[in-house]
């Protein structure tokens, strides 16, 4: 009984860490991706997550937080809607990028917010 038990468990252990080791490697492809589309559209006016327009406008936690209406209960979408639509000084993307490349700029962007830039 006991070795049953163990093969089970075994199972389960090696089921878990195969998932995980998929999902780690799906969401760093996304966050990668995203960085790439990043650098290209957005860090000549964000480098490292600043503003050299507004500079108090960061890409920081907390000023996506204070500017950003909706962040702290909707971060990625709120972050989707501000590539799209921009918002003054910050040109719109919606015909620039297609809307999986928005989709992964906002998970680059939340994701440097939240480990700091």
């Amino acid at each position: 009984m006991r070795i049953l038990l163990l093969k089970i468990l075994l199972a389960i252990a090696l089921f878990l860490l195969f998932n995980f080791k998929f999902i780690d490697q799906a969401l760093a492809a996304e966050i990668s991706t995203g960085s790439v589309i990043f650098n290209a559209n957005c860090a000549s006016c964000h480098i490292g997550g600043a503003n050299i327009l507004v500079e108090h406008k960061t890409l920081q936690k907390s000023a996506l937080s204070k500017y950003l209406e909706n962040y702290d209960t909707d971060p990625i979408q709120t972050i989707i809607n501000q590539v799209q639509k921009g918002k003054s000084a910050m040109p719109a993307f919606k015909n620039k990028l297609s809307e999986q490349e928005i989709l992964e700029v906002a998970a680059y962007v939340f994701q440097k917010s939240e480990t700091g830039w």
